[in-house]
């Protein structure tokens, strides 16, 4: 059974899940319509994950014999400057994931809780390559400054960017 203060917190990575993924909706809208689908390709993936981030928490809420309860999602941002200060927000929203996630943990560890900190392993180590691809793309952006056409070869790229469902929804 899932003690009370390890289902409440994960009750609220499930709802800062769920804004991660309405912010990486809009920014894939706003860079539909600023005429790079690449990039709003790369969002709308990005928005896929964070929700199957939030069932697998949701899954495993259940399992423990907990109770989900979804909570309202604040208003995100809805425009950028650059793909370059989107992929900024991006960085740094991801940074505070992994924050709220090792805050989990440690109260995982505090509780003596081994299934939660297993389940979380998966989710410490998903947050290493989010970064880890957030800063490869920044730095992508930053070597092509404001050349065109290195802005249309990076939006080519994340254009073949696909869906793939994570290991842990299977489980």
């Amino acid at each position: 059974m899932l003690n009370n203060k390890i289902q409440d917190a994960i009750n609220a990575q499930i709802n800062a899940e769920f804004y991660s993924a309405y912010l990486y909706l809009s920014m894939s809208a706003h860079f539909e319509s600023a005429g790079l689908p690449g990039i709003a390709n790369w969002f709308r993936v990005q928005f896929q994950e964070e929700q199957a981030h939030a069932t697998i928490f949701m899954n495993y809420v259940h399992q423990r014999g907990g109770r989900v309860t979804l909570a309202a999602i604040d208003a995100v941002p809805t425009s950028w400057e650059s793909a370059a200060e989107a992929f900024k927000d991006t960085l740094e929203h991801e940074q505070k994931v992994t924050a709220l996630i090792n805050g989990i943990y440690a109260l995982a560890i505090e509780e003596n809780d081994y299934a939660t900190r297993d389940r979380l392993n998966w989710f410490v180590n998903e947050q290493v390559e989010e970064e880890d691809n957030c800063r490869q793309l920044i730095d992508k952006l930053a070597l092509v400054g404001d050349n065109g056409m290195g802005l249309y070869m990076i939006d080519r790229e994340l254009a073949t960017r696909t869906y793939v469902a994570p290991s842990a929804l299977a489980e």
